[in-house]
């Protein structure tokens, strides 16, 4: 480490390990830095910003006492860990997070050894960690687990299965309780009344003055906020926390933002604990940095910005984007029929439902992070006569897939599933992608399965939704801005499982499926000006097909191409099962269906990583070109 007094002391840190000379003082200077270089970096960038604000001091102390990459240090959701990413090695790539050939904006065990196990869904971490600390004694790699899981993702059952199984295990595992909204209201329901119990029993009794954890030693606001969780638990409670039935040693509330505290439990937990252990620590979110504090989300997810100001550089608005033609859709529905209802799994923002929640509030139900939990409730609204909109993203919906299949499907009940971020979706890279809603939900018995071309037709299928009382359906649409299509007023539900064509060719029959349909459209300019005219038609439901639609392309084109942006096993595979047991490739038909590639996407932009998986316009037109056998300059093309 440098001597020098006026040379940042981050700008000494390579690797974890060069922590381990600093004194404690040093330690604090440090971790001012830290947030600074996280706030400067995100400004440049974008992205998630609020959470690793407030773990800033908790990341500085756990790598100033443990040994990473030998002790396995596990973000859960890791949207938090840009901190973490600049005191492991990737200080000088921080500005590139989130874009392409740049950082992941979340752990990944590809990118550094310092990332055991890669995030971005919530609620895995206890479960990986403990897989860790079982690893380790049955010979595998060395060294302590240490999981921080915040106080949201600590709602969904995952976690308590993981703690129960710890608990009755009895390995070494560290969990820390990063607590973000203990000063505010009760966060995760009834489970919040256990978050302030002292851990009073042996061998750690004496945590309690080596972790100043006393509530009255707590700062304001977070003293007021345990207190009230106190007093909730003195009524709820016998026999000590949750946390402690379970299994667990409890040592806690500390204040997540005093090193001292932070550097005193750290030490002493690696020292002595010889079984499962929870640390809670209140933390803010957002801490230090004023425009973030005032957010409402605490600069939970930022665009790039002023680091003065905090002001955020928007992008211009050309049209308006899916999710609001969605919520807005859905408003005017619910105003005429009271049996609708909306069920979110903590993504009221996301997914457009705060307006709802805003007008209907008894009709909202923001579940936490539970999406097992939002579809099976969703099933019981239905099944109690309510019509429920269960509006989930593609990727957090494949949590719940086993509720969608017994609670929802075998059971015929109409729950409409509204399926936002569908396809590629940018920055949050293969996490976060729509890649498989098409596959999983068309492969079930009795379900429909709709997807919107553009903002009109998606206005179209909530209508069709909303009046479909005959099983479950669900309807995808992607995310950011429509293709600027005038939205009807009085949008007529759709017939179900009938598509609409766009263009009448000849050769070659186009059959899109989402919103490929723009970049088919202009495939079929380019290949007007070589003479080539295809036929398009958009299939609207992947279940039940378009029988007749198909069948009529098929017989009256020489070559048939799917187009959707999902998966293999999705809608191109439907069609290609339907034609097959017709007997229609017995006739010479030559089919192409175009599909995400066998891979996982790395994030860039959407347009760039649609380019990676070939289904742009210019790959739609070589596509007909090949399946034509049309060759340009002595090549196919």
């Amino acid at each position: 480490m440098s001597d020098q007094p006026n040379t940042p002391l981050l700008d000494n840190v390579q690797t974890p390990a060069d922590l381990k000379s600093l004194s404690d003082a040093q330690l604090r200077k440090l971790a001012d830095e830290l947030r600074a270089e996280t706030i400067a970096a995100v400004s440049v960038t974008g992205g998630h910003l609020g959470a690793g604000l407030g773990v800033v001091e908790m990341t500085v102390a756990l790598h100033a006492v443990f040994d990473a990459p030998k002790d396995k240090i596990i973000w859960d959701v890791s949207h938090q860990s840009y901190p973490h990413k600049i005191l492991t090695g990737r200080r000088d790539r921080i500005r590139t997070i989130r874009t392409e050939g740049g950082l992941s904006g979340f752990t990944k065990r590809s990118e550094s050894p310092y990332d055991p196990f890669g995030a971005a869904h919530s609620s895995t971490s206890i479960s990986a960690a403990l897989g860790f600390a079982v690893a380790r004694d049955l010979g595998g790699d060395p060294g302590d687990a240490i999981a921080i899981i915040g106080d949201g993702a600590i709602s969904a059952g995952m976690a308590y299965e993981a703690m129960n199984n710890a608990g009755h295990l009895g390995k070494r595992l560290i969990v820390i309780l990063n607590d973000n909204e203990m000063s505010i209201a009760p966060p995760v329901g009834a489970m919040s009344s256990y978050l302030s119990q002292l851990y009073a029993g042996a061998p750690f009794q004496e945590f309690k003055a080596a972790a100043k954890g006393a509530v009255s030693l707590l700062p304001e606001p977070f003293r007021e906020g345990a207190k009230r969780a106190k007093d909730v638990l003195k009524h709820m409670t016998v026999g000590g926390t949750l946390f402690e039935q379970l299994g667990f040693s409890y040592l806690g509330p500390i204040d997540g933002h005093d090193m001292d505290q932070l550097l005193s439990v750290l030490r002493t937990v690696k020292a002595r604990a010889d079984g499962p252990i929870l640390i809670h620590a209140i933390t803010k979110k957002g801490k230090g940095y004023a425009p973030a504090e005032r957010a409402s989300d605490k600069g939970h997810a930022t665009a790039k910005f002023d680091m003065v100001t905090g002001k955020q550089a928007k992008a211009p608005i050309n049209a308006p984007s899916y999710t609001s033609v969605f919520a807005d859709s859905l408003l005017k529905h619910a105003s005429l029929d009271p049996r609708i209802c909306a069920v979110t799994a903590a993504m009221p923002d996301g997914t457009g439902l705060s307006k709802f929640m805003e007008r209907y509030a008894s009709r909202c139900f923001d579940v936490g992070i539970a999406e097992q939990h939002a579809v099976t409730f969703s099933a019981g609204l239905a099944a109690g006569g309510m019509r429920p909109f269960c509006a989930i993203y593609s990727t957090f919906l494949q949590r719940g897939y086993d509720q969608v299949v017994h609670d929802v499907a075998i059971q015929r009940l109409p729950v409409r599933f509204a399926i936002d971020r569908a396809g590629l979706v940018g920055a949050d890279g293969a996490t976060h992608a729509g890649s498989f809603d098409v596959a999983f939900l068309a492969n079930l018995p009795g379900f429909v399965v709709m997807a919107a071309a553009d903002e009109a037709e998606l206005v179209r299928m909530v209508a069709t939704a909303a009046v479909h009382d005959d099983g479950p359906i669900a309807f995808r649409f992607p995310r950011g801005e429509g293709e600027g299509v005038e939205i009807p007023e009085d949008a007529a539900p759709l017939e179900i499982g009938k598509g609409r064509m766009i263009r009448e060719g000849a050769q070659v029959a186009i059959l899109s499926f989402g919103t490929r349909l723009s970049e088919v459209t202009r495939a079929c300019e380019a290949l007007e000006a070589k003479g080539i005219k295809p036929t398009v038609a958009d299939a609207r439901f992947a279940k039940p097909l378009d029988r007749d639609l198909i069948l009529q392309l098929a017989a009256d084109h020489d070559a048939l191409i799917t187009v959707e942006e999902g998966a293999v096993g999705g809608f191109g595979s439907h069609v290609a099962q339907l034609l097959a047991d017709e007997g229609v490739f017995d006739h010479g038909l030559r089919f192409r269906s175009m599909v995400l590639p066998d891979t996982f996407i790395d994030q860039a932009s959407p347009k760039a990583m649609y380019d990676v998986a070939g289904m742009n316009a210019a790959h739609i037109e070589a596509k007909v070109l090949d399946v034509l056998g049309v060759v340009r300059m002595g090549k196919r093309a």
